[in-house]
Order: structure tokens, then sequence, then C-alpha cells
């Protein structure tokens, strides 16, 4: 069994309808209950809900900090390579870019790591396109024991794999891995994914179920904001949380909310999200699952992410290059999609700090694990 089986029993335009067939009176039933399901999510990502935003940042700020306290988990991302074998609609290493191409060798990398360890992160997510045989299991044996060295934990995004591949990473040091499925939507999924191993929804599906049976210590899912109808595509997201944490209890897990933004060859939104629609999300994630971990990347501009930070989400990337060598060496031709909060990783912990949280470079995990 996994995810699959769950997903076959819902239907997309169902769901659709359901959503914005919810009621002021939905709203509040779901802000007075003490634990909200799937229902009552569906009422808070409504264009019903959006009167009620006010009362929805309040709660989501109270159960934010019940859970996480006054803290902000920091983390950077370090592009190893833009190889990439997959044609994607909206990003910018899709093998139909005519981009220069880089895999970073081990003293390049070593050039990151230093570069990156100046800015006092503990916790990097490694990034690469998808290219399974010039940036797969073998290079990644060769990467992860040099880069664990330097960082206490230890992520990834890069193209899904195997069970017993997750397995073995792990023993070589990796503690989670993102894995978004873009858009739920099978049709649009297709749409958007023209050549590749990428073109397999299913097996992408299935993929956080693989990573809990390998033990990974967190998984993070969400959805590419602007490929579908983002309250759609946002449930079908919180349906997954649901069921990964009901099966899989022993793995923590994380949500994402990236927005389509600018890149080479890029694809328009077919769904445009408001900031104000943004922080409705991220409240209602929030009012839905009190446990789970919000990241906001470099994505947003700077002022949206200081005024969001106390509505839920605990951790934030800082000072980003989404290209390989960025740290050591700035190469704007590789970068895979435009960042908005270009500050430094200093400037940002200010601004943390300065809102009245502290700025955590260590993943809290393995801080309180002992």
């Amino acid at each position: 069994m996994s995810y699959i089986d769950e997903f076959k029993k819902l239907d997309w335009d169902s769901i659709k309808l359901s959503i914005y067939s919810k009621t002021a009176q939905d709203v509040e039933r779901a802000l007075a209950k003490p634990k909200c399901d799937l229902e009552d999510f569906k009422a808070l990502i409504s264009p019903a809900a959006e009167s009620y935003l006010e009362l929805m940042a309040q709660r989501s700020y109270a159960l934010t900090r019940q859970r996480f306290g006054h803290t902000m988990g920091f983390y950077i991302p370090l592009y190893l390579s833009n190889l990439c074998a997959n044609s994607c609609s909206y990003c910018g290493f899709s093998m139909d870019n005519r981009i220069k191409r880089k895999t970073l060798d081990q003293n390049e990398i070593s050039d990151e790591i230093a570069a990156i360890k100046k800015m006092k992160f503990d916790s990097v997510l490694l990034v690469t396109g998808e290219h399974e045989t010039k940036v797969g299991m073998n290079y990644f044996r060769q990467t992860l024991p040099l880069i664990k060295k330097s960082f206490s934990y230890l992520a990834m995004e890069v193209q899904p794999l195997d069970q017993d591949d997750y397995a073995e990473l792990k023993t070589l040091g990796l503690d989670a891995v993102m894995v978004y499925q873009e858009t739920y939507h099978p049709s649009t999924y297709a749409l958007h994914h023209l050549r590749g191993n990428k073109q397999d929804f299913y097996y992408r599906l299935e993929t956080p179920d693989r990573l809990a049976k390998a033990g990974i210590d967190k998984i993070g899912i969400g959805a590419l904001i602007g490929l579908e109808e983002w309250r759609i595509d946002c449930f079908f997201a919180a349906s997954h949380l649901n069921y990964l944490e009901k099966r899989y209890w022993q793995s923590r897990y994380s949500i994402s909310f990236p927005r389509l933004r600018p890149c080479e060859g890029g694809v328009q939104p077919k769904s445009v999200m408001s900031d104000k629609q943004l922080v409705q999300l991220i409240c209602a994630y929030r009012l839905f699952n009190p446990q789970v971990e919000l990241s906001l990347s470099t994505r947003e501009s700077p002022e949206f992410r200081d005024n969001v930070l106390g509505l839920g989400i605990t951790s934030i990337s800082a000072a980003s290059k989404t290209q390989p060598g960025g740290y050591a060496n700035d190469d704007v031709e590789l970068e895979q999609f435009a960042i908005s909060d270009e500050r430094s990783a200093a400037s940002v912990a200010e601004a943390v700090k300065s809102r009245g949280y502290e700025a955590v470079w260590t993943d809290w995990h393995h801080v309180y694990s002992g």
C-alpha cells in the first residue's frame, strides 16, 4: 500500500467543487475546533475564509509559538549540478534550455563549503538537476561523506530514488529529502513534463513512501504553486501529509510554498496566488497540523518574508544561490530560477532577531536528541 491507493480515491473536480462551496459557517466551525480535519482544511483555504484572515493569523501564531517557541531554523541550498535529463516547462535547468552546464567536483564543493561555513550555516540542502547517470548514486556516494563532515544536518532535493538507495544514503549522513510533486493533477503534470524520467507521475508520487520506509528523518512535500489551481493542489498536499503522518509516524514532515518565479524558458502560472492568499495558506496548514514544519525560501521578497515570520513559518533559507558554484564564484548564467530575497545571511538573521525570534543554524532535532 502507498499514497497512490489514497490518491486514486480522490476526484479533483469534486474536491474543487467542495472547496468553492464552503461557507462562512464552515470556516467558523473549523476555527472553533481544537483539531482540524481535511474538510476543515478545505474551508480554511476557500474564498470564504479570506475575510477571517486576521483570526486565522492569530491562531496560527499561537499554535506555532506553542510548538516551536520563538525560534527560526536557517538552512542554505547548495547546488551541486545543473545537469538535467528532463524537459520541464517551468525550470531553468530543463534540458531544452541553452545554459552553461556544471557539476561540481570535490575541490569545488570544498570551496562552496568554506564559503557557506563563513555565513554560520550548519544545515544544508543539496540540490541537483535530475540526471541519473552523471549525477546519480555514484556521485552521491562520493560527495555526501565530504559534505557531511562540515554540517550537522544534510538534506537533499534531487531525482526520486529507490528505497534501497535512500537507505544507503542515510548511512552516508543523509537526514532529510525534499520531493515536491509539482502538481497533483496528472494531465497537467504530463503537460509540463515532456521528456525524461520525471514524466512518471506515480513513481514520484510514491517517493515519500519509499523515504519513510528507508527511515529518513524528515520528508518535505508540496506543490509548485501556479501550475494548477493552487487551492486544489494544496489540498492534495494536505491529504498526502495526513496519510504520511498516520502511516509513518517515525518521520518528521515539512511543507514548502514555492510560487513560480521567472526562469529561462519559464511558463506563465495558470493560477496566480496573491500575497494575501499565501498568508491564508500558511495559516491554514498550521491550523490543520500544529506540528508540521513550514518552510519559506528566498523566492519570496524580503518584505513578505519578514512580515509572515510569526504566522506559522518554522524555517527559512537565506543568502541562496541557485547555480552550482555560486557561493565561491557567482555565475548567474547557471541559475535555476531568479531569487527575490537577496539579503546576506547576517541581514536576514538580524531581521529575524528584530522581530523577537532566535535564528537557529543547527536543526533542532539533533540539538535535542542528545
